[in-house]
């Protein structure tokens, strides 16, 4: 089998499993603990928020360790709307961020805070203007993903951010960093990111793992309580070794970023024209987007027909965003682009990692056009 859902799970790197298992066996202690154990495992959380910091060009202050990016997301978006209610009850979002933040988003639509989700374009990028246009007096938070999980469409977020503080210094800017980090370059100052989430496993680290830069001077509702682990913002006890791996992944990530990004995107561009030329899909994603996403439609079938015909012939590949998947329902982002339900349906994501080849996409492309062959003896068989 080939393995192509990167998107959803990375597998760790190895040096990632070994510290992984060398702090399980050694610094079991709880951090907490006031005993010379507990110390030391305090001790490797600390150098594990220096670690994340330096990565994103962060202070370690800044840096708050949860059970992963929805966890963070969630804690960006409503912790920020009830931490400063005062100001208003006003958020502005899009109508294609990931489940974890559009979801955070209709929960506090449902308990009296009124949400804008500003429409892409046919390519699945937002318009900075739009973004802009729907920031008010009373808007808190604006919330904004930095590449899509479906499509791979990058958003301008430099310009978001330096219009959305010139109609509002005082909202919040949160962005979903999960697709982008170690793909592309993050630069939370010149976006103006107030806060930011990431999780360890998209970057070969391990599940469970999550990071929520929240720039200093901003505070955030805890959504959690029963103890003031993470300065405060999010009680529990810290999943140490996990931690230390994750860290050392983001660390691996940020330093591996360009060479990852030239070793895959000639990969990307030739999947994306090879599927430009067969005219039974539709494709989604573009060479301006990120360089491991690649999603196209077959709308004479539902998707998930398509990923399962694959996987029959050695191909791994999924659907959509790995919390949406099981949806039997048109996705959400595309019809925000415009594409119609079927294509909607028909929806197939491929995402690439470092460990693919030249080779390996030769495979992937022979492979889809048998599965379209396949399918359509099936649907004339219906016929």
């Amino acid at each position: 089998m080939l393995y192509w859902d990167y998107a959803a799970a990375t597998p760790p790197y190895e040096e990632v499993v070994q510290t992984m298992g060398q702090i399980m066996r050694l610094h079991y202690a709880n951090p907490s603990s006031l005993h010379r154990a507990g110390r030391e495992a305090e001790r490797l959380l600390a150098r594990s928020r220096e670690v994340c910091a330096a990565a994103l060009g962060a202070a370690p202050h800044e840096i708050l360790f949860t059970s992963g990016a929805t966890e963070s997301n969630n804690l960006a978006v409503k912790g920020a709307a009830l931490q400063y209610q005062g100001r208003g009850r006003h958020i502005v979002t899009t109508q294609i961020e990931h489940p974890s933040v559009y979801e955070s988003c209709q929960q506090l639509q449902s308990l009296g805070w009124e949400v804008t989700f500003v429409a892409p374009d046919s390519k699945g990028v937002v318009e900075p203007a739009g973004i802009a246009a729907a920031v008010r007096r009373d808007t808190v938070l604006v919330s904004v993903m930095h590449v899509n999980n479906e499509t791979g469409a990058v958003q301008p977020l430099k310009d978001i951010g330096r219009l959305v503080k010139a109609a509002n210094h005082r909202t919040l800017f949160h962005v979903d960093g999960v697709q982008g980090f170690g793909k592309l370059a993050t630069e939370l100052k010149e976006w103006q990111a107030d806060l930011y989430s990431l999780s360890a496993h998209k970057l070969r680290g391990p599940r469970g793992v999550g990071i929520l830069y929240v720039r200093e001077g901003v505070a955030l509702f805890p959504l959690l309580t029963g103890g003031s682990q993470e300065q405060g913002g999010r009680a529990g006890t810290e999943n140490v070794a996990a931690i230390v791996a994750s860290a050392k992944a983001v660390r691996m990530g940020a330093e591996n970023r360009e060479a990852y990004s030239k070793q895959i995107t000639p990969l990307r561009d030739r999947l994306l024209a090879f599927l430009s030329e067969v005219p039974e899909f539709t494709v989604n994603s573009s060479r301006d987007g990120a360089p491991h996403i690649v999603h196209f439609s077959y709308p004479a079938v539902n998707g998930e027909v398509m990923a399962r015909k694959l996987e029959e012939l050695g191909m791994t590949v999924s659907t959509r965003s790995a919390c949406s998947s099981r949806l039997a329902e048109p996705s959400r982002i595309l019809l925000a682009m415009g594409r119609d339900a079927a294509a909607a349906l028909g929806g197939v994501r491929i995402s690439l990692g470092d460990a693919h080849t030249q080779t390996d996409i030769e495979a992937l492309e022979q492979a889809l056009l048998s599965a379209v062959q396949a399918l359509k003896i099936v649907e004339r068989g219906r016929d």
